[in-house]
């Protein structure tokens, strides 16, 4: 399988529909999957989409920034914003204009209309018109997509997008936005590769080359060094850099833990301007070779811009992290019930010990992101240690008051009632509320 193939395939898996903002919902909607869906009848409105759960929203933005002033236009409202035609921010100054243009085989026409870059992302304007009385089948629209932009220093990978159609029946002709990584400002030559994916058809490529223009593009409005670090249970969380656009908000930092690669979740770090909370859209971490050898993995947080241009702090949170805990005393099981059991900062539900034809079952129920170690999990039985034989999957338990725990039923091959559950420790969501500022340095 080809670099293309192997690019468009974990697309197919990994694109997901998410449901757009309620203020915009009259205009938008999800789409772009790109395996054949049956078609459904559209309503006017946009379409939107991302690969790791961030809606296009966050690309433009929410509020008012003096930085857009940099083109030399008026700034431009969230509404406004929101548009995915580039001739409606062209007017207002911004981005650089391309009109560059392909025919694919069948006499489509794709267009680039401009771009919009900035230090935390790409965007990419688009155009494809087919011809007059063409018409789609199972893959509609979506037989369409652009995944990587390439340039000198660039190879910057497709983060999201979205795309407005003509009208309520039309999807020959049709708007969009394409989010990719970051690209070097040192390209002068940037070349992104749409793709056509006809209905039990081979996939073909369209390279399309423009020159890049790096000075119209967004200037940051903050880009600082952090390098400060939390410490947690199993080593620390370092914070290295951040930088803040008007599309996004970037945190970078890496671990260096106990542990062999990333931990299990990341935990949970609030970003905090002029004492605002700002929202998290995403986070991803990453373990990292250097010459064969692993190093310590890294982690990227990716927040809403900033909520005001006059910056005058800037704090992170580490509000919680996974740590482990020891457990030093036996667990009795001779009263099981649906009542917690406090182990340090956690709790466990011991809900039933009950006798089966090869032994006994323990249900045991926890938080969902408690996890019991089980390389020694035991019970103690007639006066001998028993170790667990099997144990089922994960199921919820409904508290019907607006929480949900996770059980699982451990299994033991002894004739004898269990006495007492043995357990070494168990990893779980540690609460930490660490606080570190960030020196801004005002120009």
């Amino acid at each position: 399988m080809t670099i293309i193939e192997e690019q468009l395939e974990k697309h197919k898996q990994t694109s997901h529909m998410i449901k757009a903002p309620s203020e915009l919902e009259s205009r938008l909607r999800s789409t772009l999957e790109h395996v054949a869906v049956k078609k459904k009848k559209r309503n006017k409105a946009m379409t939107w989409f991302a690969s790791s759960a961030a809606a296009l929203l966050l690309i433009f933005g929410t509020y008012h920034y003096s930085a857009f002033a940099y083109y030399g236009g008026m700034l431009l409202n969230k509404m406004e914003l929101s548009s995915l035609s580039f001739s409606e921010v062209e007017e207002k100054g911004y981005g650089q204009t391309v009109n560059k243009s392909t025919t694919l085989d069948d006499g489509t026409v794709i267009t680039i209309d401009g771009v919009i870059a900035d230090d935390n992302a790409f965007l990419l304007y688009y155009t494809i018109d087919r011809p007059d009385g063409s018409i789609y089948t199972d893959n509609g629209s979506d037989r369409y997509s652009a995944y990587n932009i390439k340039g000198f220093l660039t190879d910057s990978d497709w983060q999201g997008g979205g795309k407005t159609y003509r009208n309520d029946e039309d999807e020959t002709y049709f708007k969009g936005v394409y989010k990719f990584e970051p690209v070097s400002p040192f390209s002068r030559t940037l070349t992104v590769t749409f793709i056509d994916w006809p209905d039990n058809e081979e996939k073909v490529a369209y390279p399309i080359s423009f020159k890049y223009e790096a000075n119209k593009a967004m200037k940051s409005i903050i880009k600082e060094e952090i390098s400060k670090s939390v410490t947690v249970d199993q080593g620390a969380v370092h914070y290295d850099s951040i930088t803040a656009s008007p599309t996004s908000t970037i945190v970078k930092g890496h671990y260096e833990l106990d542990i062999e690669g990333s931990p299990r979740f990341s935990g949970n770090t609030k970003l905090y301007v002029n004492g605002i909370e700002v929202k998290q859209w995403e986070g991803r971490s990453e373990s990292v070779t250097e010459k064969g050898v692993l190093v310590d993995p890294v982690f990227v947080l990716e927040y809403d811009v900033i909520p005001t241009d006059k910056v005058e702090t800037i704090e992170l949170v580490l509000a919680n992290f996974p740590g482990k805990q020891k457990v030093e005393e036996p667990i009795s099981l001779a009263s099981p019930s649906d009542q917690s059991i406090k182990l340090g900062s956690e709790k466990i539900w011991i809900r039933s010990v009950t006798k089966t034809d090869t032994g006994y079952d323990v249900v045991i129920a926890r938080k969902q992101f408690t996890f019991l170690k089980t390389d020694n999990l035991s019970v103690q039985a007639g006066g001998k240690v028993i170790p667990v034989s099997s144990i089922s999957d994960s199921r919820p338990w409904d508290l019907k008051n607006g929480n949900i725990l996770w059980e699982q039923t451990y299994s033991f091959k002894t004739s004898d009632k269990p006495d007492f559950l043995l357990l070494d420790e168990f990893d779980y969501i540690e609460k930490h509320n660490k606080s570190i500022s960030i020196p801004i340095n005002k120009k």
